[in-house]
């Protein structure tokens, strides 16, 4: 293999895997998973912070400046547009702005992109903790990743629900991080596993 593989990770907490290493954080290990099955694939570059909104994310991305374009792209964002109570109408226009933004830093190329919905966070003590309603949570949820999913597919770009996968933390502790929060590194190790697989299929 002599060609390396550029990646840029686009995102908020779940993308910087807030409470767990850096390297557990589902970039790091979709890199590792991609170099195990023969690719050479760099640090990934990750503009990701916790918090973050569509919004904010689109404004990070502005102050970053970036002039070169990725090998792998891979776009998650909405919970906390979710959290705040902003509107699904300016979602849906943010996040198909970010999802354009994500295809030009791949150069244009729509199978270098991998759209990942969002968990679930209904299903941990946080929530439980919160005084909200864990069934409205859900179903909120629900109704961002349809949007998300409904703009993904409208570009014809790769779309990772690893939505299932969080809800089986209800059940499955080990699957949240020790913040009560946020996935562990075994959570994120299934959803670097689902994105590699589209990877591998995308080629």
């Amino acid at each position: 293999m002599t060609n390396t593989m550029s990646y840029l990770a686009l995102g908020d907490s779940y993308t910087i895997g807030e409470a767990v290493e850096q390297a557990e954080s589902f970039p790091f290990q979709l890199a590792e998973i991609l170099c195990a099955k023969g690719k050479q694939v760099d640090s990934p570059k990750v503009i990701a912070k916790t918090g973050w909104t569509t919004d904010e994310l689109r404004h990070a991305i502005q102050q970053e400046q970036i002039t070169e374009t990725f090998d792998l792209v891979t776009l998650l964002i909405g919970v906390n547009n979710q959290y705040r109570g902003y509107s699904q109408e300016l979602y849906r226009k943010e996040f198909a702005e970010l999802l354009e933004t994500a295809i030009a830093f791949a150069g244009g190329d729509k199978d270098a992109v991998y759209v990942v919905a969002i968990p679930d966070w209904g299903v941990t003590e946080f929530a439980k903790q919160s005084g909200r309603d864990l069934k409205t949570i859900s179903n909120e949820i629900d109704a961002f990743n349809e949007i998300n999913k409904q703009e993904t597919r409208l570009r014809e770009v790769a779309y990772v629900d690893i939505t299932d996968i969080s809800r089986q933390a209800i059940k499955k502790q080990a699957l949240i991080a020790g913040d009560g929060l946020h996935p562990s590194a075994k959570m994120y190790t299934e959803w670097a596993k689902l994105i590699a697989e589209q990877v591998v299929l995308n080629e």
